[in-house]
């Protein structure tokens, strides 16, 4: 099978969007375009914080993961879901040639075990080796300011993971909200993830949270990476 490039948009927020465009419709606008927005959501630790609901409706529009997590488990939760959010983009590739081949109703979960377990470590294996393209999208609002070191301590963590990859990979970093537009760009397009680190002691909480908006300006990023029209946004 041949895979072409995977690209991601992984959100890091609380959720608590309050200005601009709706960021649900910003995500399903990504998808059309081939990127997988992927949504940490990071909450206080008393389960009751009010952009929950966003967090899981952005990632489900984006078609990508999604997941809630107190500080304290963000460095391994960024790991796992960046590296899940390619397994599931490969396994979603493998659904659409099988019901080309077979019929509509045909998935892997339908093959039989030996099969399926066959699938399983190829998938591993094209998940290591295909080239990816991830942009981090970090709120930095005013709400955010009490988990900012954990935000820096996981893009570190990641920034490690990604290095140990076989395939080619290419990294983003953008914060929001920034101080002349929505979004603000910290790292352009590199192919060295140990530079999302060096940014970490210029990242400054404040202002308000134009989730929406933020993703718009973010995927304009993809442009400069020949992904798609900018007259398209």
């Amino acid at each position: 099978m041949k895979m072409g490039t995977m690209k991601q948009l992984l959100l890091l927020t609380d959720g608590c969007s309050n200005t601009g465009e709706d960021p649900v419709a910003m995500a399903a606008f990504a998808r059309r375009q081939g990127i997988t927005v992927n949504v940490i959501g990071i909450v206080d630790g008393h389960g009751n914080d009010p952009g929950l609901e966003e967090i899981e409706a952005i990632a489900k529009a984006g078609g990508g993961e999604s997941r809630i997590v107190q500080a304290a488990s963000l460095s391994e939760t960024v790991v796992n879901v960046t590296r899940q959010a390619m397994t599931g983009t490969i396994y979603s590739i493998i659904n659409e040639e099988l019901r080309g081949i077979l019929n509509k109703e045909a998935n892997v979960e339908s093959l039989p075990p030996a099969t399926r377990s066959e699938i399983a470590e190829k998938v591993e294996d094209i998940s290591e080796e295909a080239e990816l393209q991830l942009l981090v999208l970090t709120d930095m609002s005013a709400s955010m300011k009490l988990k900012l070191p954990a935000v820096k301590e996981a893009l570190y963590d990641l920034s490690v993971s990604m290095q140990s990859r076989i395939g080619p990979s290419s990294f983003s970093l953008w914060t929001f909200p920034g101080k002349y537009s929505a979004a603000e760009e910290r790292i352009g397009w590199t192919n060295h993830a140990g530079k999302l680190a060096e940014s970490f002691p210029q990242l400054l909480s404040g202002g308000i949270t134009p989730t929406g908006p933020a993703i718009r300006q973010a995927l304009s990023s993809f442009i400069e990476m020949g992904r798609y029209d900018e007259k398209s946004i």
